[in-house]
């Protein structure tokens, strides 16, 4: 395990001293931006940016690098005191869940991975163990996803339109019959009346929501709340003129996706792609 240093060692500034640590442990280790990506399963890109300091990275890809190490809880750890709001964050994505939970409607894009209520169970536990969960604990948050996905069965079901840009489909999971599972359950979700699925392809240009994955919920009193999340933080916002203004962005980025229809046929061509399961 590489020795750890005092925080107090290095850099004073919690977010520069993230970065330099992780810096540090890759050219300990001698892996590459690409190495980390092939191991890992997120983009060299993202990596490069969190050893620039330009982003904190999710705390899945900050737990993964932590058992990468064999650090752990090092970098977690930098990483919540270079996020002064974290307990803030806590307790806001507590209440945006129970809200979550009673919503009319619900709104969403993501440009990294597939929503949590459309996650089959093979998909959340790839995801989970990448952020190093593991063994009972995994089990656990495996079965609350599946159980959050619950919210979108039945004849009382809210609607939920959601917009995938495409490196959501083409990041695929490293279980590849898991990774069919998960694109054949996108296609049947999307013959429920109640679920829209736009994929945003590749080559459309930049647009408002690049850096951002947010969620609309409307509520029992009419209002609209946003659970807005980025590389750096998550927050939920309530104030009127802000979540318009947001979701008027979502809805031009809508505009440029592939309608439903196209969208099912493209997740289905995907799947002509994929080799075939193997026979038992």
């Amino acid at each position: 395990m590489p020795a750890r240093r005092a925080v107090t060692g290095r850099s004073q500034d919690p977010r520069r001293r993230f970065a330099e640590e992780l810096r540090a442990l890759r050219a300990a280790k001698g892996d590459s931006l690409r190495q980390l990506e092939e191991t890992l399963g997120w983009t060299a890109s993202t990596f490069g940016k969190m050893e620039t300091g330009q982003s904190l990275g999710s705390p899945e890809v900050v737990e993964a690098l932590d058992h990468h190490y064999g650090t752990r809880p090092l970098l977690i750890t930098l990483w919540e005191l270079a996020i002064a709001d974290l307990s803030q964050f806590k307790e806001q994505y507590r209440r945006y869940m129970g809200l979550e939970a009673e919503a009319l409607a619900l709104w969403h894009y993501g440009g990294g991975t597939v929503h949590g209520l459309l996650q089959t169970p093979g998909y959340a536990r790839e995801l989970l163990a990448a952020g190093g969960i593991k063994d009972e604990e995994l089990n656990q948050q495996v079965e609350a996803r599946a159980g959050r996905a619950k919210l979108l069965e039945g004849d009382d079901a809210p609607p939920f339109r959601a917009i995938f840009s495409e490196a959501v489909l083409r990041n695929a999971m490293r279980d590849k019959v898991e990774w069919r599972k998960q694109l054949m359950y996108l296609t049947e979700a999307l013959t429920r009346p109640n679920i829209s699925v736009y994929v945003l392809p590749f080559g459309l240009g930049l647009h408002g929501l690049m850096d951002t994955a947010v969620t609309f919920l409307r509520l029992l009193d009419g209002r609209m709340v946003a659970w807005a999340e980025n590389d750096v933080r998550g927050e939920l916002l309530e104030e009127t003129s802000k979540v318009e203004r947001l979701h008027r962005t979502y809805d031009d980025v809508r505009d440029l996706a592939l309608s439903p229809a196209e969208s099912r046929t493209f997740i289905l061509r995907m799947l002509e792609d994929l080799p075939c399961e193997p026979s038992t």
